[in-house]
């Protein structure tokens, strides 16, 4: 859903700016409208929020749709000083002249059978020195005496000021010359791309239960640990290194996500002992369904992951339907949206097994109750 706040920005989730964004890119590389056509675009929002894994997700749907390999050149403008952007000044061969070297990230393949993403990440990091000399890119293309190739796209993303980050304020001449996007936490868009990326499934069930844990960032608060999905994806790192754990890694876990958080998600993780085993239900075999409700969201974060890796055999997927159908409805429910979020195609897939067609006819999903 799109909101307007006060900085008079659109305020989108993660899911609708790649799509909005990557649409935007496919038609033009579709109509052969050059991408130098096409504003550049500023994304802003908190630390950790996701801007980074948009700009590569909206790479993904640009070489899926167009079949176009597309490079993303991931330049930190904090990190710059203004000529390592414009380049170094040298002598030209009769040395009445001087010339300026192309920066090596600026040297990007020109082909057309390629897309390239100038990703200025953290740029309202940099001093306005820094992003002064960013004003030629955004909007001309162009770096001083070096032109950017026409196949190359051009987003800046940063944190606002508001946000106690490293930030400096953005100067209107720069600002103009940028669309501006600011993006928010949302579960849903999230819990999407964390099913197709392979986030630990304790991770994903934990925070199906607990929504409102997976962006704790308060510009007020002098913690140094908090939960973002940057920080909830390099737990799911941890927990995958460890085969999940948490009682092993639970310093670890706190130190990125905080004490409190990390404690909560450590009781919350003991359910998991007493979860079915996921190879009896996708072999068909009779299994009993938990009745509590954090069990449930754990129960159905464990069958999303196990599907997943077995996304293609039709008969374990249809046995994992028919032991949904003994789940209350609204956890069948969740159990067919997180199965639908393994590919674009994959509802269609769905569609074709005859155990999905019983399950969503109504007939097929269980009313039974559960306790808290």
């Amino acid at each position: 859903m799109e909101t307007v706040r006060s900085l008079n920005l659109p305020v989108l989730s993660i899911n609708k700016t790649v799509d909005i964004l990557s649409s935007l890119y496919i038609r033009a590389i579709e109509q052969k409208v050059s991408p130098k056509e096409v504003p550049s675009v500023m994304l802003w929002g908190p630390p950790g929020v996701g801007k980074s894994q948009a700009v590569r997700q909206v790479a993904r749907e640009i070489e899926v749709e167009t079949m176009k390999k597309v490079f993303v050149t991931d330049v930190r403008l904090l990190l710059f000083n203004p000529i390592d952007i414009r380049g170094i000044p040298v002598a030209n061969e009769d040395r009445t002249l001087a010339v300026w070297l192309k920066p090596k990230i600026f040297q990007m393949d020109p082909s057309e059978d390629v897309v390239n993403i100038l990703f200025l990440d953290e740029i309202s990091a940099a001093p306005q020195s820094v992003q002064a000399a960013a004003y030629q890119i955004t909007l001309d293309r162009v770096v001083g005496e070096h032109a950017l190739p026409d196949n190359c796209i051009v987003i800046a993303a940063g944190n606002r000021v508001t946000d106690k980050a490293v930030a400096f304020k953005m100067p209107k001449p720069l600002a103009n010359r940028l669309m501006h996007l600011e993006i928010e936490g949302s579960f849903g868009s999230w819990k999407a791309w964390a099913v197709q990326a392979g986030i630990h499934e304790k991770v994903i069930g934990y925070l199906s239960f607990r929504n409102d844990h997976l962006f704790g960032f308060d510009p007020k608060n002098d913690d140094l640990a908090f939960p973002t999905p940057r920080s909830w994806e390099m737990v799911s790192q941890i927990l995958k290194l460890v085969d999940g754990d948490v009682e092993a890694t639970y310093p670890m876990i706190s130190g990125l996500i905080g004490a409190g958080t990390a404690m909560e998600f450590k009781i919350w993780c003991a359910v998991y002992a007493e979860l079915p085993s996921m190879e009896d239900i996708f072999n068909g075999k009779a299994v009993s369904v938990p009745r509590k409700v954090n069990a449930m969201y754990a129960l159905v974060s464990s069958m999303t992951a196990y599907a997943s890796e077995h996304r293609n055999d039709i008969v374990m997927i249809g046995n994992s339907l028919n032991y949904a159908a003994k789940l209350p409805a609204d956890f069948a429910e969740l159990l067919l949206q997180n199965y639908q979020t393994f590919s674009r195609d994959y509802p269609e897939y769905l569609r074709g097994i005859p155990e999905y067609g019983r399950l969503t006819s109504g007939k097929g999903l269980a009313r039974n109750g559960y306790v808290e």
